[in-house]
Parts: structure tokens; C-alpha cells; sequence
């Protein structure tokens, strides 16, 4: 994380945060940019892709591999709560998930395609979706009730302070 909040104790505190990153922008918009940004950024990481700038910090390729995990969750839970009243929304141990899937070692190409089928379905649904169906809401296990569009909100500003913190990584590993 590029920052001290813990998102499993700090729940909303790291609500907070992940909005402060969309800031006003529009949430599609600010989402269907990300593919290209993600392309772009193993592009540029080159031979630094699995670099980690210390051995408890992800690499860039763990960072684009997190980035893809919170995009199949949120997938789940949008449709979760777009489908039942209220229903639980399972939290994820971020840690785990990229050391136990294997981030590290993983085949850019393989992640980048899988992100952009997933964004793809997940902005169509959005956009099919009417206004007052995006409040409905979920039980998320952490942090209590989070609606729809606040989830949509909130994986908007996730992919941008991941994307930052993967920049970071790299001037990090090139010594910059």
C-alpha cells in the first residue's frame, strides 16, 4: 500500500482514501482508461516488471496482479448486490491472494487480458444499470454497508493509487 491505512481495521478511513483518488472525475471515465495505463505501465517496467523495491513490497507485475484480483471481486459483489437484498460481502487478505496466485511469476499478457474482459463487462453493467438500482447495497464484512456506486467509486480510485504506487516502484528499482 502507498500509505499507512490498514483497509481490513481502518475500513473507512480507506474508503476515504480511495475516493480522495477519484476525486470528482467521473468513475466510468476514470475506469475505462485504466486497460491502457496497466498495458503502458509493463511496457514501460521492461525488465523491472518483477523487481520488488524491498522483500515485503510488491513488484509491479504483484501490483498488476492486485489490481486484477479487486477487479474480480468487485465484479462478484456488484452483481451480489445488484441481484440480492443486502447480501455479505466477503473481505480478501490482498497479501495472500497475490503470493498464493502466483503474481510474482504470472504471465503479463495472461493478467492484462483477464482485466480487460472483466472491466469490460463491469462498465457495460454499469452502464445498463438505472439510477436507482446503483444504490443498492451490500454488507461488506469490513466495513459495513457499501451501495453499488459506491463500490464503482471505490475501484476507480483503487486503480489509480495502484498505478501510482507501481510508478513508484519503478523509480524505486531503476534507482531514480
Amino acid at each position: 500500500m502507498t500509505t499507512t491505512i490498514d483497509p481490513v481495521t481502518q475500513g473507512h478511513a480507506y474508503q476515504q482514501l480511495l475516493l480522495s483518488y477519484l476525486g470528482t472525475d467521473d468513475p466510468l471515465s476514470a475506469q475505462a482508461q485504466i486497460p491502457a495505463m496497466l498495458r503502458s505501465l509493463v511496457t514501460d517496467a521492461a525488465e523491472h516488471l518483477r523487481t520488488r523495491p524491498a522483500q515485503t513490497e510488491w513488484s509491479v507485475i504483484e501490483l498488476i496482479g492486485h489490481i486484477v484480483d479487486a477487479e474480480l471481486v468487485y465484479a462478484g459483489r456488484y452483481r451480489w448486490i445488484l441481484s440480492h437484498d443486502e447480501p455479505p460481502l466477503i473481505g480478501y487478505d490482498q497479501d495472500l491472494w497475490t503470493a498464493r496466485l502466483g503474481h510474482q511469476n504470472a504471465d503479463p499478457a495472461d493478467l492484462l487480458d483477464l482485466f480487460d474482459a472483466v472491466r469490460r463487462s463491469n462498465l457495460a453493467l454499469w452502464k445498463r444499470t438505472a439510477a436507482d438500482a446503483r444504490a443498492r447495497v451490500g454488507q461488506h464484512s469490513e466495513r459495513g454497508p457499501e451501495s453499488y456506486e459506491l463500490s464503482f467509486r471505490l475501484i476507480a480510485g483503487h486503480d489509480r493509487i495502484h498505478i501510482e504506487q507501481a510508478r513508484k516502484t519503478l523509480d524505486q528499482v531503476r534507482g531514480r
